[in-house]
């Protein structure tokens, strides 16, 4: 995966850029996360550890940097996190798995600041 503040860093850039290219389709798209990402039904923490689930469902390793660290962010323990990464692998096999990899990293790289 490489470096997961690299990882964190490189997801700011590429938002950056849209907000300067892309302003009202990056403006829309923010505007529906943070509404979805507000506590509701769910605390934070919850939707938090069900993202780094999903993230690592969808292979995608600038989510699942993203999400560990607002799950770590918003309280939750290490062993919440690998707990949630364990259902990805429940529901979506052995490739999952190894995205268990960026996972830990990104515990790593995050749980030490």
């Amino acid at each position: 995966m490489g470096d997961a503040k690299e990882k964190l860093n490189e997801v700011k850039a590429l938002i950056e850029r849209l907000q300067k290219e892309m302003p009202q389709q990056t403006a829309a798209f923010n505007q529906f996360m943070m509404s979805v990402e507000k506590p509701g039904a769910l605390d934070t923490k919850t939707k938090e550890l069900i993202n780094v689930a999903l993230s690592i469902a969808t292979q995608c390793e600038w989510c699942i940097t993203l999400h560990v660290k607002g799950a770590l962010t918003n309280g939750a323990s290490r062993e919440e996190v690998m707990d949630a990464a364990m259902q990805a692998v429940l529901m979506h096999g052995g490739p999952a798995l190894l995205y268990l990899i960026p996972v830990e990293e990104a515990l790593d790289a995050f749980s030490e600041t």
